[in-house]
């Protein structure tokens, strides 16, 4: 198995899971878990956010060009540098670029 075929089944694994949830049957039960799940998601997301972010960071800490890192990820070369910002925002409130600002050139 190719590391990229890994990648997809455990992104799978991840969804399925979310889908046997939305398939409970009792809907007691299934609202209740899905409380629990909307419970943990922050935690789980914001973990899941630094990750990411830290292999940006690692990435460009190496000297590797955004488009690579974006290729690599599979998102736009803005949203790399959005994670490197750690910015996460809507487009609509983005903080304007800086002239001086060193990293809004896309290397």
């Amino acid at each position: 198995m190719t590391e990229e075929e890994a990648v997809r089944e455990e992104a799978q694994r991840v969804m399925a899971a979310l889908d046997d949830l939305a398939a409970m049957e009792d809907p007691a039960a299934r609202a209740r878990a899905i409380s629990e799940v909307l419970r943990q998601q922050p935690r789980v997301i914001k973990t899941l956010k630094a990750l990411r972010r830290q292999y940006v960071l690692d990435q460009r800490t190496a000297k590797v060009p955004y488009r690579k890192i974006a290729a690599e990820l599979g998102v736009s070369l803005g949203t790399v540098q959005d994670i490197e910002r750690d910015y996460s925002g809507s487009g609509r409130d983005r903080p304007r670029k800086r002239a001086d600002d060193s990293d809004a050139r896309a290397t």
